[in-house]
C-alpha cells in the first residue's frame, strides 16, 4: 500500500535528530536476551538503528573483534579496506572499529581525504590489491586484503550498517556472516572487555594506512566505461548522489575524462531533508524509486532538462543506480538491465570470454530471460540478493550480474573482473555510453525492446507472516504446489532452488509461459514478499497475485 504522503517534500517530521541518533549509539546497550537486540547479518550485513537498540557501540565492538577472530583464522594478512557512508551513525561506527582493529594488529586504511567512500570502491580496491601480475584474482596466499563498509545502503536516515567483504570483494557468504554473527553475539554481553585503542592514538600507530580511494577508483574507470565515445558525443550527463558518499567522485570523473557532467543536488545532509519520501512514507534514499526520486524529477521538468541529455542516481552508498530520461521519467530497474545487458552482450564488450553468462536474480523481469535469448547468451539465475554474483564475477562465469532493486555489476572491457559488489556508478556512465554509441537513451531503447519482446506488467507486494510462516518457505518443496495453471496458463516450472546454481531461493517459483511469481520471506521484516509479472494484461497480473495468494496459503499449510 502506498502511503497518502508518497512523493512529497519530507517535513520537519520525518526529520531524525542527529544528536539523538549518534547519542543513543553509545548510551543504549542491547540487551542479546532480545532477537531484536542481536547480531543479524542479512544479505548486506548487519543493520539496525540505535533507536531501537539494533545498531549500537557494543554491537560494533562484537562484529569488529569477530571480523579480526576470523580474518586471522582464514589467514587474511594484508591490508583492511574501510570505509563509510553519509548516514548519520556511519561516522562513529567507522571510529569505534578502528579501535578494535588497530587493538587487534589489523593494518586498516581509511580515506587520505577523510571522506566518503562508496561500497564499489571498496570492492574494487580489495580486487586490485588482490590481483595477480597477468590480471587474475588471487584467492589465496600471503598479503591478501579484505575490507569493511560501514552504509546500511539506501535505508532511512535513522539507519546504520555494517558489511564485511572477504578476499573475493564482495558481500560474504552465509557461512562467513553466520561465524561472524555468531562470535559477535557471544562477545555482545561483554563487550566492554574487548579490547580497544583509543581512536587519536590508533589513528596515529602503524596500523592506520591513509589510502586515496577516490583517485584509484577513478583512475581504472577507462577500464570499464569507453569514455572516448561519451566524450565525443557530448553526451550531458546529469548525477543525483542523493546526498550520499559518491558525491565528490564526479567532479573528478567528469575531469579526468573530459565529460560533460553535473551533479545535480550536491548536499549532503544526514536527515535528507532535500528528498521527497518512498512509498511507505519514510525517507529512502533509492535512487530507483519514482516515490524517493520525485523531487528531482519535478526539478528537471521544470526546466533543469535543458542542461542534461539524461540523469543517473546513486544512493547513499553508491552501490544501487537510477535512470532517469526526459518524457519518461525513473525507469524500471528491470527495464534498464535488460537495455545494459543487450548492449554490452550485442557486440559493445568484444573481449568479454565468449562463453561467460548473463547473472539474473530469480525475481528479476522475463524481459532479460527474451533479451539473453534473442542474442544467444547463456542465462545464469540466481536467488535474491548480489551474494550469489560474487563468485561467478570473481571467476568469469558471468559477465554482468543485475538484481530486480537497481544492483548491478560487470567486467572490464578485457573481461577481467571489475567489483564484486554492486556498483551504482558504472551503470550512470553506461547510460551515457549507450546513449553516445546508439543515439538513443535507454528509455527508447526500451520501447524498441517492448515492440520485439512484448510489454510486461510487474508488481511486488508485501504480505505480513508470523516467524512460523516464515521458516515454513525455507522447507517447502516442487509438490507443495498443487495448482497446474496460473491466469490461466498452463505451469511450467514448480522452482524452490535456482536453475542457475541450484542454490535454495527460500521460497518458491510458480512459472507459465507468459506469467511467473516467486513468493520468499524477508529476512528483517515480519513480511513475505511476493514479485509477480505477466506479458499478457494488467488484469492477468492481478490474476497471477490472487492466484499467488491461494498457492502460498496452501502450501504453507494455511
Amino acid at each position: 500500500m502506498v502511503a497518502n504522503n508518497a512523493g512529497r517534500p519530507a517535513t520537519q517530521a520525518d526529520l531524525i535528530d542527529v544528536d539523538e541518533v549518534i547519542n543513543r549509539y553509545y548510551k543504549d546497550v542491547p540487551d542479546p536476551q532480545i532477537a531484536e537486540q542481536r547480531v543479524s547479518f542479512g544479505t548486506s550485513g548487519h543493520r539496525g538503528s540505535s533507536l531501537k537498540t539494533s545498531f549500537n557501540e557494543a554491537h560494533i565492538v562484537a562484529i569488529s573483534q569477530a571480523i579480526a577472530e576470523y580474518r586471522k583464522q582464514a589467514g587474511v594478512t594484508g591490508p583492511l579496506y574501510l570505509g563509510r557512508d553519509t548516514h548519520a551513525l556511519s561516522a562513529p561506527a567507522t571510529k569505534t572499529a578502528i579501535e578494535v582493529l588497530v587493538a587487534n594488529g589489523v593494518t586498516v586504511r581509511i580515506d587520505s581525504r577523510d571522506d566518503f567512500v562508496p561500497t564499489p570502491v571498496i570492492s574494487q580496491a580489495i580486487l586490485t590489491h588482490n590481483r595477480a601480475a597477468d590480471g587474475t584474482q588471487r584467492f589465496s596466499g600471503q598479503g591478501l586484503a579484505d575490507g569493511i563498509v560501514v552504509t546500511p545502503s539506501h535505508n532511512p536516515p535513522t539507519d546504520g550498517g555494517f558489511k564485511y567483504d572477504p578476499v573475493t570483494g564482495g558481500p560474504a557468504s552465509a557461512e562467513a556472516t553466520g561465524a561472524i554473527a555468531r562470535r559477535a553475539n557471544e562477545l555482545l554481553g561483554s563487550y566492554r572487555s574487548v579490547k580497544r585503542v583509543p581512536y587519536q592514538q590508533a589513528l596515529r600507530s602503524p596500523f592506520v594506512e591513509r589510502f586515496d580511494y577516490r583517485e584509484h577508483y577513478v583512475a581504472d574507470l577507462g577500464d570499464v566505461i569507453d569514455f572516448d565515445v561519451i566524450r565525443s558525443s557530448g553526451v550531458r550527463l546529469g548525477i543525483d548522489p542523493l546526498g550520499g558518499a559518491s558525491v565528490n567522485y564526479w567532479p573528478l570523473i567528469n575531469e579526468r575524462y573530459g565529460l560533460n557532467i553535473g551533479v545535480v543536488r550536491p548536499d549532503v545532509d544526514p536527515t535528507w531533508r532535500f528528498m521527497t519520501v518512498d512509498h511507505d512514507g519514510r525517507i529512502r534514499m533509492d535512487p530507483s524509486s519514482q516515490y524517493a526520486m520525485k523531487g528531482l524529477v519535478d526539478e528537471l521538468d521544470a526546466g533543469a532538462w535543458s542542461k542534461y541529455d539524461l540523469v543517473g542516481g546513486t544512493d547513499p552508498d553508491a552501490d544501487r543506480h537510477g535512470i532517469v530520461c526526459p518524457d519518461w521519467g525513473v525507469m524500471n530497474p528491470n527495464h534498464y538491465l535488460a537495455v545494459a545487458i543487450e548492449y554490452l552482450f550485442g557486440g559493445a564488450r568484444p573481449d568479454w570470454p565468449k562463453r561467460a553468462g548473463v547473472g539474473k536474480t530469480l525475481v528479476s523481469s522475463g524481459l532479460i530471460d527474451r533479451v539473453a535469448a534473442s542474442i544467444g547468451a547463456r542465462l545464469v539465475e540466481v536467488p535474491v540478493g548480489f551474494k550469489w554474483f560474487v563468485d561467478p564475477l570473481f571467476t568469469g562465469e558471468v559477465a554482468f550480474g543485475g538484481e530486480e532493486s537497481s544492483g548491478m555489476s560487470f567486467l572490464r572491457r578485457d573481461g577481467h573482473v571489475w567489483t564484486t559488489d554492486k556498483d551504482g556508478l558504472i551503470p550512470d556512465l553506461l547510460a551515457a555510453e549507450i546513449t553516445a554509441k546508439t543515439g538513443k537513451n535507454p528509455a527508447e531503447l526500451h520501447k524498441d525492446q517492448v515492440a520485439r519482446f512484448g510489454q510486461s506488467w510487474y508488481e511486488r507486494v508485501d504480505t505480513p507472516a508470523t516467524l512460523e510462516q516464515k521458516q515454513r518457505f525455507a522447507t517447502l518443496s516442487g509438490d507443495d504446489i498443487t495448482a497446474s495453471t496460473l491466469a490461466g496458463q498452463p505451469i511450467t516450472a514448480k522452482l524452490t532452488h535456482a536453475p542457475g546454481n541450484d542454490a535454495p531461493i527460500g521460497g518458491l517459483k510458480v512459472t507459465t509461459k507468459d506469467n511467473w511469481f516467486a513468493a520468499r520471506p524477508s529476512g528483517t521484516e515480519n513480511i513475505y514478499k511476493v514479485y509477480a509479472e505477466s506479458f499478457v494484461s494488467p488484469d492477468a497480473l492481478k490474476t497471477v497475485l490472487a492466484e499467488a495468494d491461494e498457492v502460498v496459503a496452501k502450501a504453507l499449510g494455511e
